[in-house]
């Protein structure tokens, strides 16, 4: 019992009691900030393994970004890489951060659909697809609904079975053997019903999106509900955007 007492002791509290307050400490990579400083816009373009680097003005598509911080050691002047976790949105543009641009990311109320807040806002059921995903996603997807952040709380939980959830939840690129199944999974879930994209596989393709793999076909069939960014998302990242989503006070 002694030594029980002192781990707790020494690891503090581990439960998180409000996921809308938490704050993740560095070295964690949230959004970035980019100044107006003067530089090599070409070399920093360059720097990015994944294009997420745009020219004149410079911006950075979230969208696209690994998160690997490459851009912010070799040009710390113009990029740095804040903590601030709250980066998932229902606009595909609001990931793209621009210069001197310091706007918070949000869920736009104006763009959810009514009956996401009426029917899911006090309790959602999701079942995850791993549609190629390399399972970094899906750890956290995982640790969602661990003791720290018990998402389940919210009433917010994964299911087994499409039958029983009320949307899907993607990760991963989408590869051409996983495209059906993921048409089969999404028309077994009862409408109305919402799309979640999960990191940045899901939402732009990656490091794989030129693959000759990757059936994204899906994706331009339905509207995209929750885009999720992160390579991976942080827990806190994917549990506040779709609490933001389900309970917005806005409507």
């Amino acid at each position: 019992m002694i030594s029980e007492i002192k781990i707790m002791v020494h690891n503090g509290q581990q439960f998180i009691p409000d996921v809308t307050t938490a704050e993740v400490p560095s070295p964690f990579r949230g959004k970035p900030e980019i100044s107006r400083a003067a530089v090599d816009e070409k070399a920093l373009a360059e720097v990015c393994p994944v294009g997420a680097i745009a020219r004149n003005p410079v911006s950075i598509d979230l969208g696209k970004c690994t998160f690997c911080g490459e851009c912010a050691l070799a040009f710390p002047k113009k990029i740095k890489f804040t903590n601030h976790h709250k980066i998932s949105t229902n606009d595909r543009n609001s990931l793209i951060i621009r210069e001197n641009d310091f706007a918070e990311i949000m869920v736009h109320p104006e763009k959810i659909r009514a009956e996401i807040r009426t029917i899911f806002g006090r309790s959602l059921k999701l079942r995850q697809i791993s549609a190629g995903g390399d399972g970094s996603c899906e750890w956290e997807l995982n640790a969602c609904g661990n003791p720290n952040f018990d998402m389940g709380r919210f009433g917010i939980e994964f299911v087994a079975s499409p039958r029983h959830a009320d949307g899907i939840v993607i990760t991963g690129p989408i590869s051409k053997n996983m495209a059906e199944a993921l048409q089969v999974c999404y028309d077994a879930v009862p409408s109305p019903k919402i799309i979640i994209l999960c990191g940045v596989d899901a939402i732009s393709g990656g490091l794989f999106v030129d693959s000759p793999a990757i059936d994204r076909s899906f994706l331009q069939k339905y509207p995209i509900d929750l885009y999720i960014p992160g390579n991976p998302p942080h827990p806190l990242t994917i549990i506040n955007g779709i609490l933001e989503l389900t309970r917005n006070k806005a409507f």
